[in-house]
């Protein structure tokens, strides 16, 4: 089932070219499945009474133009597969002409939160969702490997701006964070993230920062150098 919602490019939501910036653009998706899912009764409430979570896996998202300051949009989503304890789901940014923005696959873990690990998707929030063809578009490996030439930088801690409703750090600050360490003006046309461990309030992070003639690639790290995150940037005619 497509779910879409209107909206207009705000101020808060543009960077110095007063364009949408890419973390406007995960807000957008993000808010876009959640909304979908308090619509239909399946929102936080319903997921915190049989403590339940869904967490993201890995996004891929390519951006094929930054809409400007005031541009009227529409963001939607749906649901694709449901296998096991994942859930696969797809998403689009459009102009009020059709015009496709920016479009995104993304892969959910459903989570036992007593427990802290996956639990079997149950048959109400299977039920609960209908599902659509799947977008076509290039599907890239959801798995981001992290080059050994890569170079520390000086790390920080997680703080509490940082977090979400499950207490740990929300996805779209580890993109954030990730963005930080790639020059201002890098044409970010695809980006994929890979997500493998929680990061929480007061955790430090280690940056590693790979650069190439295409891209970079940089893993948000504990202190003894486990991944958190790995975020891979890339141009036009770059992405894999």
């Amino acid at each position: 089932m497509s779910y879409s919602f209107h909206s207009r490019i705000r101020y808060s939501e543009v960077g110095e070219d007063e364009r949408l910036t890419l973390n406007g653009i995960i807000n957008y998706f993000q808010d876009c499945s959640t909304f979908q899912s308090e619509d239909i009764g399946l929102g936080l409430r319903a997921l915190k009474r049989k403590k339940r979570g869904w967490v993201l896996n890995s996004w891929q998202i390519v951006v094929e133009k930054y809409p400007a300051l005031g541009a009227n949009v529409e963001i939607a989503t749906w649901p694709y597969s449901f296998k096991g304890f994942m859930g696969s789901r797809n998403f689009t940014l459009k102009s009020y002409t059709g015009e496709l923005l920016a479009y995104a696959n993304s892969l959910w873990v459903f989570m036992d939160l007593e427990k802290g690990r996956p639990a079997i998707i149950s048959k109400e929030f299977l039920e609960g969702y209908e599902l659509e063809d799947e977008l076509s578009m290039e599907y890239a490996s959801r798995k981001i490997p992290v080059p050994r030439t890569s170079l520390k930088r000086e790390s920080f801690p997680v703080h509490t701006y940082h977090l979400d409703t499950n207490h740990h750090v929300n996805n779209g600050q580890y993109i954030q964070m990730a963005r930080e360490f790639i020059p201002s003006d890098f044409p970010v046309y695809q980006m994929r993230a890979e997500y493998k461990k929680q990061a929480r309030l007061g955790d430090i992070i280690v940056p590693k920062v790979h650069e190439d003639e295409t891209s970079y690639i940089v893993a948000l790290c504990t202190k003894d150098g486990e991944p958190y995150t790995v975020v891979e940037f890339s141009r036009k005619g770059d992405h894999i």
